[in-house]
């Protein structure tokens, strides 16, 4: 075992691992988040395989074997956040893998130490915008907020799509709670009825708190290229 990892952490995360799904909550998960990012993993699959929402993932288990390759939570998040792919960890366990990280969720930790930030009973996902003749706040993201590697993920996603020119906006009515705001222009005008699923896609690609609106360039100060 890595010598920076305290051979408690693995057998803390194993105990951890053992309480029911009916005795798991924002707090288990807040625990499990902390030992997970402590601990060593087996990587199960060399290749990210294709979840059921049809997003790769990579393949992982706490209970380690000498058979599988073993490393570092830290370091297989970090790479992941660089690749644009999820994180599966036990998938073998009945009925549901013990917990799995989306792309946003990875890199958000990599930038601030937090997988998620606690629940919020106002916070949802936009569909979409179209009172552009209110006062809204706009800006560019900010390297923080969005950083490079995680444009050049969403970049090369929309590439396989054949969107090579997509805008995006920040978008406020108060100053306080922002949307990540896409051109619907440089989405290639989809339909209303396709607009809800495209954000809930795009949601995968970022931590869980943020929200998505798909609206028109029309109306607004110039976007900003992703």
């Amino acid at each position: 075992m890595n010598q920076d990892v305290q051979p408690h952490i693995q057998s803390e995360l194993l105990a951890h691992t053992s309480v029911p799904d009916q005795n798991r909550d924002f707090g288990w998960d807040e625990k499990f988040f902390k030992l997970l990012s402590q601990a060593q993993i087996n990587v199960i699959s060399a290749e990210p395989q294709q979840g059921p929402d049809h997003w790769p993932y990579l393949l992982s288990m706490t209970t380690l074997t000498d058979k599988l390759p073993v490393d570092s939570a830290q370091k297989t998040l970090r790479w992941l956040s660089e690749k644009g792919i999820g994180l599966v960890v036990n998938p073998e366990r009945s009925p549901y893998p013990d917990y799995v990280f989306s792309y946003g969720m990875i890199w958000f930790f990599r930038e601030t130490g937090f997988f998620m930030l606690p629940p919020q009973k106002d916070q949802q996902l936009s569909s979409e915008v179209s009172n552009p003749e209110n006062k809204w706040f706009t800006g560019a993201p900010t390297e923080q907020y969005l950083p490079k590697y995680v444009r050049q993920v969403l970049k090369n996603f929309f590439a396989d799509q054949m969107k090579h020119q997509v805008k995006i906006m920040m978008i406020s009515a108060d100053q306080k709670n922002y949307d990540l705001a896409f051109s619907l222009e440089s989405l290639g005008n989809p339909p209303a009825a396709e607009h809800a699923q495209i954000g809930e896609a795009l949601s995968w690609f970022l931590p869980p708190h943020y929200t998505v609106a798909l609206i028109s360039e029309a109306g607004f100060p110039a976007f900003a290229e992703l």
